[in-house]
């Protein structure tokens, strides 16, 4: 295992990790980080708990399993390649459009907000929400669209990031951090195992309803006022108060029950909201407009690779999958601008 250096100023102090000759600072090894879960809710999910990874490995000087997923999650392509994926306007003229990334970010933040106020293990809730996202394909949910009939049962981003994590860039993540990518979208089953990953949940619901939101205000598709009345008297304001508010409803809720969740009234208020946003903008004609396009580029480029699979690089043709699957990996990795320039190359 690799050893710390440290400097000879700092003594190994039994039990507490190291510990200062001086008092300027202290150096907070992983047995210090551990130890200082103690603190966490009786229902956190402590780090030293953890399942486990696929493979065994030495842990880490100072860092936690979750706090070590969190930087591999961090360090990956996939991740990267988020600044360029859309969230729900393709091809923004704006610069303040909501991206892949921007929303992955937001959630990221609401996550660590939730974990904190309901003493939860907040770095297992920061790893699972930068990680959540990075299966998306190009061209948001039209992209989950265009690959479904492809696949048996559906092809959905969040076993995509799972598969991203344990195959395409094996990163040998946690299990809890794994469980959590998997289940952060409500209608896979079953839920998260951890309330971390329940927290990423309704983060993900929170970002996307109410950045989408300011997104579609911002594009000129809606006024403050077209907003159900009840969505404004209970979450207020597109952005940063509708925010708050959601994050409130669900702490104020939870510490009153075992599990992570909103009041019945609250929550009902934000299916209303969701059902609103599907119809006025997700489903709205400006969308559509844009879907058969994204549906016809993402489909193009997939029959061509799976019947040329050579055309594509050869860290999509090593992982024993038959040439769909290889074909499927690599146009959902693609970014918008990419898969749009590289269907105009090779279909004209």
């Amino acid at each position: 295992m690799h050893q710390a250096r440290l400097p000879p100023l700092w003594t190994h102090s039994s039990g507490s990790g190291c510990r200062p000759v001086t008092d300027s600072f202290s150096l907070r090894t992983r047995p210090v980080r551990e130890a200082a879960e103690d603190v966490l809710a009786a229902a956190a999910t402590r780090s030293r708990d953890s399942a486990g990874r696929a493979r065994p490995e030495e842990p880490d000087d100072f860092r936690t399993a979750f706090e070590r997923d969190r930087d591999r999650i961090l360090h990956t392509k996939a991740f990267r390649r988020l600044k360029h994926k859309t969230q729900v306007f393709l091809n923004p003229e704006g610069d303040h459009f909501v991206t892949r990334l921007t929303h992955t970010l937001q959630v990221t933040q609401v996550a660590r907000s939730l974990a904190a106020a309901l003493g939860l293990n907040d770095d297992l809730a920061e790893a699972i929400a930068l990680g959540h996202d990075v299966g998306h394909s190009p061209f948001g949910h039209i992209g989950e669209d265009a690959l479904s009939p492809y696949v048996e049962g559906g092809w959905h981003h969040a076993a995509q990031s799972v598969r991203i994590f344990e195959v395409l860039e094996d990163k040998n993540l946690s299990a809890e951090v794994l469980d959590g990518i998997r289940a952060h979208s409500w209608k896979i089953s079953p839920p998260p195992a951890t309330p971390e990953g329940a927290c990423v949940r309704y983060a993900d619901r929170i970002a996307y309803l109410s950045h989408d939101a300011l997104d579609a205000v911002r594009a000129g598709l809606l006024v403050e006022a077209d907003f159900p009345a009840d969505v404004r008297d209970r979450f207020g304001h597109a952005g940063s108060q509708m925010v708050g508010s959601m994050i409130d409803a669900v702490v104020s809720n939870t510490v009153l029950g075992d599990t992570v969740s909103m009041s019945a009234p609250d929550l009902a208020v934000m299916s209303d909201f969701r059902d609103f946003m599907f119809e006025r903008v997700y489903f709205s004609d400006h969308h559509l407009d844009h879907k058969a396009k994204a549906i016809t580029i993402i489909r193009d480029l997939v029959d061509l690779h799976h019947t040329e699979p050579g055309r594509m690089p050869v860290t999509y043709r090593d992982h024993g999958t038959d040439t769909l699957s290889q074909a499927i990996d690599y146009v959902a990795g693609m970014t918008d601008r990419f898969a749009t320039s590289a269907h105009a190359r090779l279909c004209g």
